[in-house]
């Protein structure tokens, strides 16, 4: 019989630990709970990495790295294409791993991984995409090249809201380019993560060269601080973006960090309104807004078409179909913790306070039979939103959609541009001419024309503007090989035979 006290199934908890050199260990570390956000109770506890086992991740990952430096982009390249192979394989159980401790309905969930699996694809490129650059004669006898070498141990943090992407974003690439890499995914959901990297072992990764932790901040500061690491790739929110950045280079290391957003999606007058309609509904919900290019503000040109966008909004919202991550009927799932719905409902209240009209208030929802203690939210649409107001300003990343009423595609492109983010944007409209001058003059990092979620394809790179992100390089794609290499450059000149070279004092050009 299970003992439910405090919010937690005492009888069937499971602990889960860290992998590390290979194997799945319990350390004895302090531990959290883990959730399943649909039923509102604790199903794990977690433990969170002390410095002993953030040492013993770094050990294995030291030993491992020489002989991983040295091996051939090729067979690094070949223990991908089995990891690709065994993640399709596994995508159910994957997939319900997520739904368990995320909530995300199992549709989206696949989503995600095949997302996640594209980049493993591009992983498999690592002889094309490693093999350099080479100049023939660039002066007299002389030859020049570049190589791409490792950095050696590098760091990933990843976020709660895509526990199965984010991570596979960074490492599969990572290694291939030849480093080791030690992963910390989010205490919230770090079951699938662990599961993959174990997928990763079976298919020949040698042991060491991905190591999982788990833990907390404390956690994060060991790895920060530790001259091992050479670099830290994170993904969260703006706040802790700017402080793992600051701290990271503060210590030498390399740093790209991924930060908040406030995605808007201008809406012309020409645009088709069906379209945009069912457009914004996934855009905004899905996944319960909680993710970072999610659609949280419609930028509207003109009230007369505004007025008609929210009563189709309106409308559609009704419809939406909201519960456990099990039923392939419903839309979105719950948030991901009570804390984080509390915020968000702050935001509402907030944006009603300070004078904005909640169209459809989520407030009221009514958890699903058999779900009364889990952390649903319903989807609100907010109309009459202005820039002053905090739940403009702020990230709320839930299933919330604000409504800003301007006069001139000018305007809207000024109200962008002045936000503090610069994720993601998108335009609705059949006016070439507009859309032209919106993606030129917009200063946002992922620009869409008619696509309300452009998240990059996998041979491109991810990243936003301002304080979307900290550092110079996106992630994964060509920017990714970038960070997670070091360019050498090699001139090299044979002496012939029977000539002599004279000195010389002035600096050497290839005139």
């Amino acid at each position: 019989m299970e003992d439910i006290k405090n919010g937690c199934v005492e009888s069937s908890v499971t602990v889960l630990g860290h992998f590390i050199n290979g194997k799945l260990v319990v350390k004895g570390d302090p531990t959290s709970d883990v959730f399943d956000p649909a039923v509102g109770l604790v199903t794990k506890k977690l433990e969170l990495a002390r410095k002993d086992t953030v040492y013993d991740a770094l050990l294995s990952a030291t030993k491992a790295f020489p002989e991983w430096r040295d091996t051939a982009p090729i067979k690094r390249a070949r223990i991908m294409f089995e990891f690709k192979s065994l993640l399709e394989k596994n995508a159910t159980k994957i997939c319900r791993l997520i739904g368990e401790e995320h909530g995300k309905i199992c549709h989206d969930a696949r989503g995600e991984l095949q997302r996640g699996i594209e980049n493993v694809e591009y992983a498999c490129c690592a002889p094309e995409i490693l093999k350099g650059e080479f100049s023939k004669n660039a002066a007299a006898n002389i030859d020049c090249w570049s190589e791409f070498h490792p950095l050696g141990i590098v760091a990933g943090i990843t976020p709660f809201n895509f526990p199965a992407m984010i991570p596979l974003w960074m490492y599969p690439l990572a290694i291939v380019c030849g480093n080791c890499f030690i992963l910390k995914p989010s205490e919230r959901d770090p079951s699938s993560a662990m599961f993959i990297a174990q997928l990763l072992t079976e298919a020949g990764l040698p042991d060491g060269v991905l190591n999982v932790i788990n833990g907390d901040k404390d956690t994060v500061t060991l790895l920060l601080e530790d001259e091992r690491i050479e670099g830290v790739s994170f993904v969260g929110s703006t706040n802790t973006a700017g402080s793992i950045y600051r701290k990271a280079t503060s210590f030498g290391k390399r740093c790209q960090a991924l930060g908040g957003a406030k995605n808007h999606a201008v809406i012309m007058q020409d645009a088709d309104m069906n379209n945009v309609v069912s457009q914004l509904m996934g855009a905004a919900f899905g996944s319960a807004g909680e993710r970072c290019m999610a659609i949280s503000v419609a930028v509207v040109v003109g009230d007369d078409f505004a007025n008609i966008l929210v009563s189709k909004l309106k409308e559609a919202i009704q419809k939406l179909k909201i519960g456990p991550f099990d039923n392939e009927e419903n839309d979105y799932g719950p948030l991901i913790t009570m804390e984080h719905r509390k915020k968000v409902i702050k935001y509402i209240n907030s944006a009603e306070n300070e004078g904005a009209s909640v169209v459809v208030d989520g407030r009221i929802f009514k958890n699903p039979k058999g779900y009364e203690r889990g952390f649903f939210l319903g989807a609100t649409l907010i109309d009459n939103v202005t820039r002053n107001m905090d739940s403009y300003k702020e990230e709320i990343f839930g299933p919330v959609l604000q409504i800003v009423r301007v006069s001139r595609l000018t305007d809207a492109i000024n109200l962008i541009n002045e936000h503090q983010y610069g994720n993601g944007v998108c335009i609705f409209t059949n006016d070439g001419e507009a859309a032209r001058q919106f993606s030129d003059c917009i200063k946002v990092g992922m620009v869409g024309i008619n696509v309300p979620l452009p998240v990059p394809i996998s041979y491109q790179s991810f990243g936003g503007w301002k304080r979307s992100l900290f550092g110079d390089l996106y992630a994964y794609g060509p920017d990714g090989v970038r960070f997670y290499t070091r360019r050498k450059t090699i001139t090299q000149r044979w002496h012939k035979k029977n000539i002599e070279y004279k000195k010389q004092f002035s600096m050497p050009s290839s005139k």
